[in-house]
């Protein structure tokens, strides 16, 4: 049932610049805001259930060129909303959300100068809240540029914190830092902490368009303030007219699970604007890519050429023999010769290689009830992509083409940008100016009914809700660094943070799934979990968009451990954490949205352990089959991987579960509810 409640207020002051203070606080009085202006200067504070959780902030921007919006403001009104409503998503790991607020918007302005008005926007949920600026248009306003956001978040202590670096080379793909706040220097967000006292806070941003990513940098022990990625002359912001942030977000919990099922950065984001989204369709899919990086096959042609028809028509069978909707094929389109991470602008996003019959296999697949995903990896050089974009994408929607994986691959500042006087600049990746391009994909796809799985991305800020067909991204060490990173892989622990950070910014295409764990010809790597870990992964790791990454003749040699990933879905009813501890240990329960079935993934770090899992998710009255995949008794990651037990036992929401689970081990359960010749047969 949907329900909305608006309540305005208008208020007006004319008292000292000094005593302007307003409060506002969330809907079950959990967390209040103040804000206030102080000598001019606009603050913020935060605390929950009374308890300071940020200090005293300062917000406002440095303009280029005109007066700054930083001092001598006064608030001239406010305005109060409070908002209740459920909503539903076209997919999702949770079908129907709450979005449940109350809103503050305050209008500041100063005596004089150019711009002179700007508006802020608080809304308080339960588990955390978001605010965004607003520069309206005004009078003498045409273009500007911000050179600095003041936004500040000063933290009450030192705490605990997890973390990646921002503008370090590789993008996102590093493994996270836990330190004190004081430790850490600029870091990427989704910014997860845990208080001494137990509480959970993560930092983030929501709605990222034509504004640039948001990183954090510490200014003091303990205080951080925005620090935007600046294009090649030093802007942070192009502007015309006015101008809206995307939302500052605080997701609060007590316990770290409680992280993994806050909707506030979905909330934040305004609602489908593509309309009737049926055509966008959750799904598994298998694809020529693994094999690639483990030096079997190549992108460039060639005698181990990958995509082959040959070798894509093996893969097309295979999907459809086994109920996957996709097959991914890399390296068919021209442009892999050489040094394509230096000379992306040679790849043409129509024209295969001529071993790789594109309609012909295309053709094939639809007859197989199956699609092929188009990879399209631009190596950095967006302006040689969106200049085939709408060609492309109208070939690929002609062919049947549902989906396509995109890719960024590139260092730090080299995003190549010719300006208007034809000089070639170097843009960030996560500048304001590759953040339009990846919007413009995303909506130039929507036109053609094309969903879209992004590598190399920007990150996620929850735009899936507003455009569905942007599905999954990379964005962070995603399994092919087992294949080939200097660590010798991922360790363990990686996958038991990933949920608790960069997943909290949205769906993730970590590519699990690999079955042959280690590699005779590369020794110094391994894939570092056990095989029932693999199956895990489709659990605790969300993705609509999921692989079944190994190479397809891996799962034909090892059919009952595949089952599960047969069976498991990617689109979900409901999304329960039953155990969380950030970098020690995870349990999700999902429940598919097709079918009465519940899902369980378990993992842990590089420490067995034994967790309980309480059924009490299922349906009361009822009994269910649940098959079990988990470490064998003997199983650990780095001795004896492949041991798997696969059971079946008679449970009901009374019983509790206990989970044993190897060092770097995991264990995946179907429950499906229980036929009568099931009962007769696990009594």
């Amino acid at each position: 049932m949907r329900k909305t409640i608006l309540l305005l207020m208008f208020v007006s002051f004319s008292f000292s610049l000094s005593a302007q203070t307003l409060e506002v606080a969330s809907p079950g009085n959990i967390v209040q805001l103040s804000f206030y202006i102080r000598d001019g200067v606009p603050y913020y504070s935060i605390k929950r259930f009374g308890r300071e959780v940020i200090k005293p902030s300062r917000m406002g921007f440095i303009l280029k060129d005109m007066q700054s919006l930083d001092k001598d403001f006064r608030i001239t009104s406010s305005a109060r909303n409070h908002f209740d409503e459920t909503w539903t998503q076209p997919w999702g790991e949770k079908k129907d959300i709450r979005n449940n607020y109350n809103e503050l918007t305050v209008k500041l302005e100063r005596p004089s100068g150019t711009p002179s008005k700007m508006n802020i926007t608080f809304r308080l949920y339960d588990d955390g809240l978001g605010f965004r600026y607003e520069i309206p248009e005004q009078e003498g306003l045409k273009k500007f540029e911000v050179m600095d956001e003041l936004t500040e978040f000063a933290f009450t202590d030192d705490h605990m914190a997890w973390w990646i670096g921002a503008f370090w080379p590789n993008r996102y793909e590093y493994l996270y830092r836990h330190t004190p706040l004081s430790k850490a220097d600029t870091v990427q967000t989704p910014f997860t902490m845990e208080t001494s006292d137990g509480l959970f806070i993560s930092m983030h941003e929501a709605a990222l368009m034509d504004y640039p990513s948001m990183a954090l940098k510490r200014t003091e022990s303990f205080t951080y303030k925005a620090e935007l990625y600046p294009w090649s002359d030093g802007t942070r912001v192009k502007a015309e007219v006015s101008l809206k942030t995307p939302w500052r977000t605080m997701q609060l919990s007590d316990d770290a699970g409680g992280l993994i099922t806050s909707y506030l950065i979905l909330n934040l984001n305004e609602p489908n604007k593509l309309g009737d989204v049926s055509w966008v369709q959750p799904g598994k899919y298998v694809g020529i890519w693994w094999a690639m990086h483990l030096g079997y096959y190549t992108w460039n042609p060639g005698p181990k050429h990958g995509a082959t028809t040959e070798n894509t028509r093996r893969y097309i069978d295979f999907a459809s023999k086994y109920g996957f909707r996709g097959v991914l094929v890399e390296g068919w389109n021209l442009g892999w010769d050489g040094d394509w991470v230096k000379n992306g602008d040679q790849f043409n996003f129509s024209t295969p290689y001529p071993d790789y019959d594109f309609k012909g296999l295309a053709d094939y697949a639809k007859q197989k009830g199956v699609y092929l995903i188009g990879h399209n990896e631009t190596g950095g050089a967006i302006m040689n992509y969106e200049r085939q974009l709408t060609d492309a994408f109208s070939l690929y929607e002609k062919l049947g083409i549902k989906a396509i994986k995109t890719g960024y691959v590139n260092w730090g500042r080299s995003i190549k940008r010719i300006d208007e006087e034809g000089n070639a600049q170097l843009e960030w990746h996560h500048g304001q100016y590759t953040v339009r391009h990846y919007q413009k994909v995303v909506e130039e796809a929507a036109k053609h009914h094309i969903m879209v799985d992004v590598h190399e991305p920007i990150k996620d800020t929850g735009l899936r809700r507003t455009f569905p067909n942007m599905m999954s991204r990379e964005g962070a060490r995603g399994e092919e660094y087992d294949a080939w990173g200097s660590e010798g892989g991922n360790p363990p622990e990686h996958t038991t943070i990933l949920p608790f950070t960069r997943l909290l910014s949205g769906p993730m295409d970590f590519t699990p799934g690999i079955f042959a764990l280690t590699f005779k010809d590369r020794p110094a790597n391994r894939v570092n979990t056990t095989l029932a870990r693999q199956l895990a992964h489709y659990v605790t790791i969300y993705s609509p968009l999921h692989m079944a990454a190994d190479m397809i003749e891996n799962y034909e040699a090892n059919p009952k451990p595949f089952k599960f990933i047969q069976d498991v879905p990617t689109d979900w009813q409901d999304t329960r954490v039953l155990n969380a501890s950030i970098g020690n240990y995870l349990t999700i329960v999902r429940q598919d949205r097709n079918s009465r079935d519940w899902y369980l993934g378990s993992i842990t770090d590089e420490q067995g352990r034994i967790l309980e899992a309480p059924l009490g998710f299922l349906e009361a009255g009822e009994k269910y089959v649940a098959e079990i995949y988990c470490d064998g008794q003997n199983a650990d990651w780095r001795t004896n991987p492949y041991d798997i037990e696969i059971t079946e036992m008679l449970v009901d929401n009374s019983m509790t579960l206990s989970l044993r689970l190897a060092a770097g081990g995991g264990e995946a359960i179907r429950f499906r509810p229980a036929t009568e010749e099931d009962v007769k047969r696990l009594k």
